[in-house]
């Protein structure tokens, strides 16, 4: 019979923690139940507020707007108040938490853990070709979310949220499927395009059973924001040198395969959590921790 030792115990219930606060913080930020059971949109004025993680604004139950589709937005309207409104959080937020949002707060980042935990197929942490395939969030986020919404207008000088009109996974998800279950005259109308959306979130969601979070690492616009103030955010992760015997033991407990030992603070961190637990030093701790460290 095995015994769970008092640490592997202390990291179950620290798993645990993480996904009752994903689970809570989903239903208190997507709570209109009438919109899902109606078939509407909520359209209160906490709807002017941004939440911190990816949440479709035109999911059902969303009661704030997600940062992402409400940048694309005032970049495609030149509406330049609320645009410093939307600048301001991601910069707040981001110089405050980093993706510790990505690993606590965001909707879609829970539907990938727990598709992660079904237990089929061999898992593996990364795709072939990662080190490339992690560029691609950047690469979406300067071409989707800033420069076509800016560039391509119509001919009222309106522009269009590109990330949410064609890739979105968490729109299509949350918002798309439920919008049409409940409506009969907007399946009537989906065409080709929300198709290829359901298609790419198809494949999201059956390379989350295998891969650890494909969208939040190759893809997603509103993390690749957070992970640029990793380096200076107010929460961030260190490593004491002089305990820290380089054994890789945080790397692989590390979902992301972070060398954390090398890089605390790296851009693809989400700050789970895993790798403090599984330093048999204690080498790695955070800016909220007492203990002091060496880097």
């Amino acid at each position: 019979m095995y015994v769970w030792s008092v640490s592997e115990l202390a990291d179950k219930r620290k798993n645990r923690l993480r996904l009752w606060v994903q689970l809570i913080w989903t239903a208190l930020t997507n709570g209109y139940a009438v919109g899902f059971v109606k078939g509407t949109i909520f359209k209160g004025p906490s709807k002017a507020f941004c939440v911190p993680g990816l949440s479709c604004y035109s999911c059902p139950g969303a009661l704030g707007s997600c940062p992402i589709g409400a940048l694309q937005a005032v970049l495609g309207s030149g509406r330049n108040k609320f645009g410093f409104y939307v600048l301001g959080f991601l910069l707040f937020i981001g110089a405050l938490l980093g993706r510790f949002v990505c690993g606590w707060l965001c909707p879609f980042g829970l539907v990938q853990d727990l598709l992660y935990k079904i237990p089929f197929f061999k898992k593996r942490k990364n795709l072939p070709g990662d080190k490339i395939l992690k560029w691609m969030k950047y690469v979406i986020l300067v071409l989707l979310v800033i420069l076509l919404p800016l560039l391509v207008v119509d001919f009222v000088g309106q522009g269009q949220p590109w990330f949410c009109k064609l890739i979105c996974p968490a729109g299509t998800l949350m918002a798309g499927i439920p919008l049409l279950a409940a409506n009969e005259n907007l399946r009537a109308a989906a065409g080709s395009l929300f198709a290829l959306k359901a298609v790419i979130l198809g494949l999201i969601l059956l390379l989350s059973v295998w891969v650890y979070r494909p969208f939040c690492k190759y893809l997603c616009p509103l993390g690749a924001v957070y992970g640029l103030f990793h380096p200076i955010a107010f929460y961030r992760l260190k490593v004491d040198t002089d305990r820290c015997t380089r054994c890789g033991a945080c790397q692989k407990a590390c979902k992301m395969d972070i060398p954390v030992f090398d890089k605390p603070n790296s851009m693809d961190c989400i700050r789970c959590g895993d790798c403090v637990r599984a330093c048999p030093v204690h080498a790695i701790t955070s800016t909220l921790s007492h203990k002091k460290t060496g880097r």
